[in-house]
């Protein structure tokens, strides 16, 4: 057949080419719905959680740290690899996200590694805790959750450093060169080197360590966290004019430990009380005497405190302290580690065996500063 210059030809197929499968086209028919209705209602929620960001973003810019829905849950996977990494049990997996989330906390990795937010995110979580209309043996278990936390937190070293190559320019390197320490500051720790000031004595002249001399780096971050790492001299060069030491790089930095728990000076009057034991076997018991000796706390943690006393003392001696703390009271049963005379004054360094939740509470937020003053 011709039509207008074109040509026209018979199909050449069978009508059962075009017949359809009837079970496979009501099975497609099922998972195509299935399909769909997954994605409806995925993207309903995800609407869902875009306007509940939306509707907080007035009140949450204020805060400086909130976000939406979606932000949310990004967050909440990040506080688990964090608490994971870091160790933290259940209980204070739970309290750390509680505490975040009473702050808007959108960016938990900026806020652990930033001593004063983490501090401000606590400290308003302990006041909130503080004020609850809980029972009081519930609000002091909490508390302990949150110091314990807060404790963990202050020793990790998430998100420090692992290699040389992170250390920040102007950050003062401490040179343990045989046995002489010497402070450098580092000019760039890109490229293949570390490039440091070259050293100099205390009279400034240059002090000039030879190629391939091994030695013993440590610094501090702003977190006022230590690290150490070995390394070398590979050479010298200028910069800017000015000389400097070039430095292998290292990817074994170690963590330097810090105190267990955190220590805050003071100045607080204490009362101690003897403690002896009397009898023997599983009749001993712990007596108080009655007979008291007045001292001053120089500096306290939940792990001891040092005192400053008149009267000589015994290491190894246990004793009774209490102090007051504001409204609140404090006692604990402490063994003296440590003595040094000072003039007519003694200094006890007290290691705590036994405290109380609630005296150990009080010393953390005296401690954090968390508590009033």
């Amino acid at each position: 057949m011709m039509f207008n210059n074109f040509s026209f030809f018979p199909l050449q197929v069978s009508a059962s080419d075009f017949a359809i499968n009837s079970e496979i086209s009501v099975r497609d028919i099922i998972i195509a719905v299935v399909v769909i209705a997954v994605i409806i209602g995925a993207l309903v929620i995800i609407n869902s959680l875009r306007k509940d960001g939306a509707s907080k973003s007035g009140s949450s810019a204020k805060s400086g740290g909130s976000g939406g829905g979606l932000q949310n849950i990004f967050s909440g996977f990040t506080l688990r690899r964090i608490a994971r990494y870091i160790g933290l049990n259940r209980e204070q997996t739970k309290m750390l996200d509680y505490i975040l989330k009473s702050d808007q906390v959108t960016d938990p990795e900026k806020s652990i590694n930033t001593p004063a937010l983490l501090d401000r995110h606590f400290r308003r979580a302990y006041r909130i805790i503080e004020n609850g209309k809980e029972s009081e043996s519930e609000i002091q278990k909490k508390l302990e959750i949150l110091f314990s936390t807060r404790n963990i937190l202050e020793n990790s070293v998430f998100g420090g450093f692992t290699s040389s190559q992170q250390i920040k320019e102007d950050t003062t390197l401490i040179i343990n060169s045989g046995k002489e320490k010497i402070n450098v500051n580092v000019l760039s720790a890109k490229g293949d080197h570390l490039i440091v000031e070259a050293p100099k004595n205390v009279l400034g002249s240059l002090i000039k360590i030879a190629r391939g001399t091994k030695l013993t780096v440590l610094f501090f971050t702003k977190n006022n966290k230590g690290f150490s790492f070995e390394t070398k001299v590979i050479g010298y060069a200028s910069k800017d004019g000015h000389p400097t030491m070039q430095l292998a790089h290292s990817s074994q930095l170690k963590f330097l430990s810090q105190r267990r728990f955190r220590r805050r000076q003071a100045s607080i009057a204490s009362y101690l009380y003897l403690v002896y034991v009397e009898g023997s076997g599983k009749k001993q018991r712990l007596v108080v005497d009655k007979r008291r000796l007045t001292g001053n706390i120089a500096d306290v943690s939940v792990g001891g405190c040092s005192i400053v006393i008149m009267a000589p003392v015994q290491v190894g001696a246990r004793f009774k302290i209490e102090f007051s703390h504001g409204d609140e009271n404090v006692a604990a049963l402490g063994q003296v580690l440590r003595s040094n005379r000072t003039g007519m004054n003694t200094i006890i360094h007290v290691r705590f065996l036994r405290v109380s939740q609630k005296s150990m509470n009080i010393i953390n937020a005296f401690v954090y500063e968390y508590g009033r003053e």
